[in-house]
């Protein structure tokens, strides 16, 4: 990763088992992460592969999702169905509680 950064955030997980990742770099002063999104961390791990980990941005404050400790080369490959499976959860999450909002706006009048 290069220096003065905090992270990747994920910003598109493909469908496809080879599908990419898409990420931008976070700046290191960034603050927490936005609700639903998805920051991962890496770095050479002491033996051989990489460390990585992935956080999770809540209403208030950010939560370990996942970590791969001496994850080989292809890493992106390892996490991608855990990110795929999380942002489809959060998008669905998303949908339900604008579907609440709205039911119980409805139900005021």
């Amino acid at each position: 990763m290069p220096s003065g950064v905090r992270g990747a955030l994920v910003q598109r997980v493909s469908a496809l088992p080879e599908g990419p990742l898409d990420v931008s770099w976070l700046p290191a002063g960034t603050p927490r992460l936005p609700l639903g999104r998805i920051r991962l961390h890496w770095e050479p791990a002491s033996r051989a592969g990489w460390d990585v980990t992935a956080h999770l941005g809540l209403a208030t404050t950010e939560v370990l999702l996942a970590s791969w400790p001496a994850a080989p080369d292809n890493w992106p490959r390892l996490v991608r169905p855990t990110l795929h499976e999380v942002t489809g959860l959060c998008a669905s999450l998303a949908v339900a509680t604008v579907a609440l909002d709205l039911s119980n706006c409805l139900t005021e009048v």
